[in-house]
């Protein structure tokens, strides 16, 4: 009787230890997990606070002079012609949206692997509020409706958003975008840092 107790105590006792052991295991390798996804989390939190300083600013300032002819229906006899001179400001905002970065830690090569979206233009913005229009010339048959202006500027925005883009603009967004997460993640200890652009 006693050995029969002796072998019972025995079995629960290695029971015990496998139970034991097999929960320390599992729960360090779940810690270890939540600490890896937590420094992940912390670094993108972070580095979604910078998007302001990732944003590359155009400021320009435009001249456009538009003309406008009125002539009788079926002939070529023009009796107004009005040409307006507008001068208007804006500016371009080049960046990357750095809410959609991607953020992966290699625990055994301790390299940290941010992919980010390519920069793109995020605003276009001319002042019209502020325009100013003058008259070079015109009379009173003429007829320049307000809404022709707003068409003028527009294309004339859209036209500058296209050949900043040919000049580099958005290639010069992507390197500052670089830099800074570059400088921002030494300066957090992230010595191994790759950076790719997606």
């Amino acid at each position: 009787m006693k050995k029969l107790r002796g072998i019972i105590f025995l079995l629960l006792f290695i029971s015990f230890v496998l139970v034991v052991g097999f929960f320390i295991i599992t729960k360090t390798e779940l810690f270890q997990t939540s600490k890896i996804t937590s420094k992940s989390s912390i670094i993108y939190e972070k580095i979604v606070e910078l998007s302001e300083l990732t944003t590359l600013k155009y400021e320009y300032k435009n001249v456009i002079i538009s003309r406008k002819e009125q002539n009788i229906p079926l002939t070529d006899f023009n009796y107004a012609e009005t040409i307006k001179l507008i001068k208007y400001t804006g500016y371009l905002k080049a960046g990357t949206d750095l809410s959609k970065i991607q953020i992966s830690y290699d625990e055994l090569s301790e390299n940290l692997l941010v992919r980010v979206p390519k920069s793109q233009i995020l605003d276009n913005v001319a002042d019209i509020a502020n325009a100013e229009v003058e008259d070079v010339k015109g009379n009173i048959f003429s007829d320049y409706p307000s809404q022709t202006i707003f068409n003028e500027i527009k294309a004339e925005t859209i036209k500058l958003e296209k050949e900043k883009i040919r000049q580099g603009l958005l290639e010069e967004a992507d390197k500052r975008t670089q830099q800074l997460l570059k400088s921002f993640l030494s300066a957090n200890e992230y010595k191994d840092t790759i950076i790719e652009f997606y």
